[in-house]
């Protein structure tokens, strides 16, 4: 049965600048609907969720179909398609099929989505983590603003300090980026005990970057400690997969990544090898913007573990 309903986040999402974050207005059809799927409610969301579980099936089928499918109207894949960024159901549509048509000449289709049994070959788990990673990849690239990197880079490249701040996985990730950043001399510190971060937190200035990592953007502890760092003057960054989150809300910069869940790996920990590219960007970037100071820094700390490697030919 058809549901007519008139759904009020998509009567909003439409007069709210064309309905979605323009922050990833200029991405791929498919990463745009999954950054935004959490945030629509009522017969939006079960349209973003039909055209998410069969992409090739949603670009073949007419508004009507996939109004029937979705167990919506048509009325209502119109505003889906406007709180998209689409001006109707025809750009939408021909968006999904160039998108799925380049993902399968590429083999990123292969097993995504499919539940992995106990009996899997290893061959098959490697090709579908494999495809889930490439099209999580592709669509982080789709969704960053590189506008949004180079003001971080350039915020981060003139900052007497930089803290990081995440809890569980995002913490490991943040450990990453303090160890990149430390490697070129930037003065940074990872945190992921609360108490340590908003005490770290509250003697940031203006000049200094707060760097917050949280894939659903709603982990409290690492809200609190970015807004901790705001208060006090310093520009905040926030690295997320939802634009709308309450972490990205505060922060002054939105780095945004996708992800791409299978089995044992949801949507957090798949993120995970995203947030490590975004990352390396934005490092590499800082590198590039301190270039003569951060290839002396990296010379200098090469040459201090230098002694500690094994010499060549040496029996471990």
């Amino acid at each position: 049965m058809v549901d007519h309903e008139v759904d009020t986040a998509a009567a909003t999402a439409v007069v709210d600048a064309d309905g979605f974050d323009r922050r990833v207005a200029a991405g791929g059809v498919l990463a745009r609907v999954r950054a935004g799927v959490a945030e629509l409610t009522g017969a939006l969301r079960r349209v973003a969720e039909h055209v998410l579980s069969d992409p090739e099936a949603a670009a073949r089928a007419t508004i009507v179909e996939l109004a029937e499918r979705s167990g919506t109207s048509p009325a209502t894949i119109t505003r889906f398609c406007r709180a998209m960024g689409f001006d109707g159901y025809a750009d939408l549509r021909l968006g999904i099929a160039a998108e799925t048509g380049r993902a399968r000449s590429a083999g990123w289709t292969v097993d995504i989505g499919r539940e992995i049994q106990p009996g899997d070959p290893l061959a098959r788990v490697l090709d579908q983590i494999m495809a889930a990673d490439t099209r999580a990849m592709h669509d982080t690239a789709a969704l960053l603003d590189l506008a949004e990197v180079e003001r971080a880079a350039v915020a981060i490249a003139g900052a007497s300090r930089v803290n990081i701040f995440g809890a569980s996985g995002s913490a490991l990730v943040g450990e990453e980026m303090q160890f990149s950043l430390h490697r070129i001399g930037v003065a940074a510190w990872a945190w992921n005990d609360i108490h340590e971060g908003l005490a770290s937190a509250a003697l940031l200035r203006a000049g200094d970057v707060a760097l917050g990592i949280s894939h659903s953007g709603q982990t409290r502890e690492t809200i609190e400690m970015l807004a901790e760092a705001g208060s006090r003057g310093a520009t905040t960054v926030a690295l997320t997969g939802f634009p709308r989150s309450p972490l990205a809300e505060l922060a002054d910069i939105v780095l945004l990544t996708a992800s791409q869940a299978t089995t044992f790996r949801p949507d957090a920990l798949s993120a995970r090898h995203p947030q490590l590219v975004v990352l390396d960007l934005l490092y590499i970037a800082v590198a590039q913007r301190t270039h003569d100071r951060a290839h002396a820094a990296f010379r200098r700390t090469a040459q201090a573990v230098d002694g500690h490697k094994a010499a060549k030919g040496a029996v471990a």
